[in-house]
């Protein structure tokens, strides 16, 4: 008998269900009020006075914070957000010089891929002054590309003699 009683109870006779839908058309209500409130000169006035206050209030206790930052910082040695944003833009004009000389070496090399190129030494073959006689390998460059100098140097091969320690 308890079977047919659970059956016939339907999910609307919730006794709760009246309380639902009077909290529902009171949000409704309120965020229909809200909406207009919030949309009225007045309240930005106040938000705004209210906001200018509290940014008053508070500037001396930030720049408080900021001092004690700055000394703790110093005694940790680590920067503070000037010095590494200093610093970037100290990185951002060498990066930028840096930019301008490869631009100009590039135009070097085009100059001097016009002007006929220096013969290669032939292999096996060095002379007494050269890299390969002292051991060292020749850095190798990609297929296609010549050093940044395109010729050799007149300075190549001569030696100057050793400069005596004081």
């Amino acid at each position: 008998m308890s079977e047919t009683n659970n059956n016939s109870q339907s999910p609307t006779n919730d006794p709760f269900e009246p309380f639902r839908a009077i909290r529902d058309k009171y949000l409704d209500a309120i965020a229909k009020t809200m909406v207009e409130v919030v949309n009225t000169e007045s309240y930005a006035q106040a938000t705004g006075a209210m906001l200018e206050g509290y940014l008053t209030a508070s500037a001396p206790v930030r720049e408080a914070m900021d001092k004690s930052m700055i000394q703790a910082l110093q005694q940790l040695s680590l920067p503070s957000r000037q010095e590494v944003a200093a610093l970037a833009e100290r990185f951002t004009n060498v990066e930028m010089r840096l930019d301008d000389m490869d631009a100009k070496l590039d135009r070097i090399e085009k100059l001097l891929g016009r002007i006929q190129p220096a013969p290669q030494p032939e292999a096996g073959k060095f002379r007494a002054g050269d890299a390969a006689g002292r051991g060292v390998t020749p850095r190798s460059e990609p297929p296609g590309r010549q050093s940044r100098l395109g010729a050799r140097s007149p300075f190549v091969g001569k030696r100057t003699p050793p400069r005596k320690r004081r």
